[in-house]
């Protein structure tokens, strides 16, 4: 089998849709268009009946009670908007204190920061060096007031997973509902709404192999119900929590990638894990001053990260190096400056190595031949870059870096 280039290996950032996610879609842009919101004739019927399937679907997938639970969004972001501001406005007599850590998706965070402006107290609990909040933090950080606990399954960019399930029993325990953004996690790893107490959680198709533009939030029904104010107002669409006319193709391909990981996740898992830890292995034995970013270990890690930083190499060169394969490096590029990833920033890694950190996202299709031309063409490059710099010699040499007193000018 011939390599197509460029190879991906950003699985984090979106995945490709699966063929058979498609085959499933193509109909209802088509032949069955209605909308699912007519009750009048058959082409509504019709519409209504595939998006209620894809419920059932993705309720399957995340162990939810009822397909009712299942609340239809434009992805992620709004998912994550809605269960928190929908949260928020709707206990606030009750509480005004939200708990979430350091390292959660700029959608949990930026929206944490739209909420302090309106009065809200938030709690950003650090991770530590392995990326993992701690259960005894979140403990001490509940108040009376605290209406909230908002805690990622895993991180997007090192992968780490958190322990939601300790986390939902003490908020059962506590009477403080508990959200999850469950968006990187779902289909990699283990994840139970019902087993772990979740009673919010944010999915999004796009990062299961399934189309852009289509999430979802799970709202439990009972023990406890929990409450929303909408945060779209129009036609009183998905039992009030979210009005707009529902994108049928998409959320019907949702559907299916949920059916597809419900069969096959776990092996799926084992592979791309397999894959993932062989480009590890091919890294490690030929290079030095390499570092893993985040936890190590089954369980602790999503099957398909690996966060490296590459001492001595500055990120982005080494992407520009390796333009044949789509990663993402640990620095953020903004209007004015470069600044390095704050997950990594917030696990501890010092500046300079945040900067040479590359995440590899790989995935459902990624092949074995494609592990190997990436671990040979990242091993040459790393090896052609730290030739060219200074700082990598002197370190050979013994030199203490740190303890170089560099003249301003």
């Amino acid at each position: 089998m011939s390599l197509k280039f460029p190879i991906y290996m950003d699985n984090h950032s979106t995945s490709p849709m699966d063929p058979r996610v498609l085959e499933t879609m193509l109909p209802y842009f088509t032949e069955h268009f209605g909308n699912a919101a007519s009750r009048s004739h058959k082409f509504g019927w019709t519409a209504e009946e595939a998006v209620n399937y894809a419920r059932e679907q993705v309720a399957t997938l995340i162990g939810a009670d009822r397909p009712e639970e299942i609340v239809f969004t434009s992805g992620a972001s709004e998912s994550n908007n809605l269960a928190l501001k929908g949260v928020a406005e709707f206990y606030r007599d009750k509480g005004n204190h939200i708990i979430t850590t350091k390292i959660e998706h700029k959608a949990v965070l930026d929206t944490c920061k739209r909420l302090e402006k309106q009065g809200f107290e938030v709690t950003y609990l650090d991770v530590g060096v392995e990326g993992i909040v701690s259960l005894d933090d979140v403990r001490a950080a509940m108040t009376d007031k605290t209406i909230l606990v908002s805690v990622m399954l895993a991180n997007n960019e090192v992968g780490t997973i958190q322990p939601i399930g300790a986390i939902g029993a003490l908020c059962k325990e506590r009477g403080v509902i508990f959200h999850t953004d469950a968006v990187q996690g779902v289909g990699k790893t283990e994840f139970n709404v019902n087993a772990m107490g979740v009673d919010l959680a944010s999915i999004t198709a796009h990062k299961m192999y399934g189309p852009k533009g289509v999430g979802a939030l799970y709202v439990r029904r009972a023990r406890p119900r929990v409450r929303l104010t909408a945060q779209i107002d129009g036609g009183g669409h998905e039992r009030g929590n979210r009005s707009g006319t529902l994108n049928v193709p998409g959320i019907v391909g949702f559907g299916k990638a949920c059916e597809i990981l419900t069969k096959e996740w776990r092996d799926e898992a084992r592979y791309v894990a397999s894959q993932r830890d062989r480009l590890k292995e091919k890294l490690f034995a030929e290079l030095d001053e390499c570092h893993i970013n985040g936890a190590w270990g089954e369980g602790r890690r999503l099957p398909n990260n690996l966060n490296v930083s590459f001492s001595y190499v500055e990120g982005e060169g080494l992407m520009m190096a390796i333009k044949d394969v789509a990663v993402s490096s640990g620095s953020a590029c903004t209007s004015s400056s470069l600044e390095p990833s704050y997950v990594l920033r917030a696990l501890g890694v010092e500046e300079e190595l945040a900067h040479t950190s590359i995440r590899f996202g790989l995935g459902r299709f990624t092949t074995e031949e494609e592990v190997d031309f990436v671990a040979r063409l990242v091993i040459d490059k790393v090896k052609k870059l730290r030739d060219l710099s200074p700082l990598y010699e002197m370190a050979k040499e013994g030199v203490n870096l740190k303890d170089i007193v560099w003249a301003a000018h």
